[in-house]
């Protein structure tokens, strides 16, 4: 064989094995990437952070549990993953069995936290290319109670509370917020961060808390009760009226003299019992003034007294309408 053929086999040799080297390089670098176990993981996480559920519930190969879908895609998917930054995705683990964990450390609201996702090769493409999938698993469930209320916000979307209490599959990690806010009702926002499938023991309970506007409504009701109440007793002219004040005298009062008026109207305290909203026992202050006669001497006197008064009332609030129903003993 002439030098020259030798040196063209050669020549060609060489480019075949700088091919087969380079090949096996690009397999490397493609499994390591693009047909890596992050890969998953990475379009998972985008998934979420897009609001894309049903891409999400695919790509995790997850089975919903008995639940509200609520939470699963569009805007409160999308809040919940808005949250998470500083992604870094970890060496994969081998677990046996065809199975890697892969870690995923983030921060939400500024605390360090870690995900372990699992993960199977579930065969090749191309015949060098490795498919990863993640390993079946069923969702977990949120629970959310809300005192008193029918309804609340969780991560900004309305949710529906039967008999104050609900249970909501999702998706994780995440971080999830409940909340009331009504014009006669509320409670102050609290929240749960999922960085795994184990959830904490403890639901999401909202306190909610009459607000300052259904007292309002309330004092305003009880003002109007005990204003028409003296007033009404002022034109009857009547020491002890239908009302929750009275006053008692064994003098004769004279009578167009009586004027009854309210001096210190009751504090309106509003709290849950029973599964229903109860205003505290309402106490106040009346004054009577009048012109007496003493059945002994004959003398007249002015009448000036102040009395402390006490009484119950029945709330009933609905969407639009507040009822105080005064409950006098009498």
């Amino acid at each position: 064989m002439s030098q020259a053929l030798v040196r063209t086999a050669a020549g060609w040799l060489l480019v075949l094995m700088l091919a087969v080297a380079a090949g096996i390089v690009a397999i490397n670098i493609v499994n390591n990437t693009i047909a890596s176990p992050q890969q998953p993981v990475r379009e998972y996480i985008d998934a979420l952070q897009k609001g894309e559920g049903e891409k999400a519930l695919g790509l995790l190969r997850a089975s919903v549990p008995q639940s509200s879908a609520a939470m699963l895609d569009g805007t409160a998917l999308q809040t919940a993953a808005s949250r998470i930054s500083g992604l870094k995705y970890g060496e994969a683990e081998d677990r046996g069995g065809n199975q890697v964990m892969v870690p995923v450390d983030y921060t939400i609201d500024g605390s360090d936290l870690r995900t372990e996702f699992l993960l199977e090769k579930t065969g090749t493409e191309w015949l060098f290319f490795s498919k990863w999938a993640f390993v079946p698993a069923t969702l977990p469930v949120l629970d959310v109670t809300v005192v008193n209320a029918n309804e609340a916000t969780l991560n900004g979307v309305p949710v529906n509370m039967p008999n104050g209490r609900n249970s909501f599959a999702v998706f994780y990690p995440g971080e999830y917020e409940a909340s009331l806010t009504g014009s006669y009702f509320s409670a102050p926002a609290t929240k749960a961060t999922l960085s795994a499938r184990d959830l904490p023991a403890a639901p999401l309970n909202l306190l909610t808390e009459a607000t300052d506007g259904l007292k309002d409504a309330v004092g305003s009701k009880l003002k109007e009760f005990l204003d028409t109440c003296a007033d009404t007793a002022d034109k009857q002219q009547k020491l002890q009226p239908d009302c929750p004040f009275y006053h008692t005298t064994n003098n004769r009062v004279i009578d167009g003299t009586i004027d009854w008026s309210i001096t210190e109207y009751p504090t309106v305290s509003i709290e849950p019992f029973g599964g229903r909203w109860v205003v505290a026992p309402l106490n106040g202050k009346a004054q009577i003034k009048a012109r007496q006669v003493d059945l002994f001497t004959g003398a007249v006197t002015e009448l000036n007294a102040v009395h402390d008064f006490s009484f119950t009332t029945r709330l009933d609030v609905d969407a639009d309408t507040v009822k105080v129903t005064p409950l006098l003993n009498y």
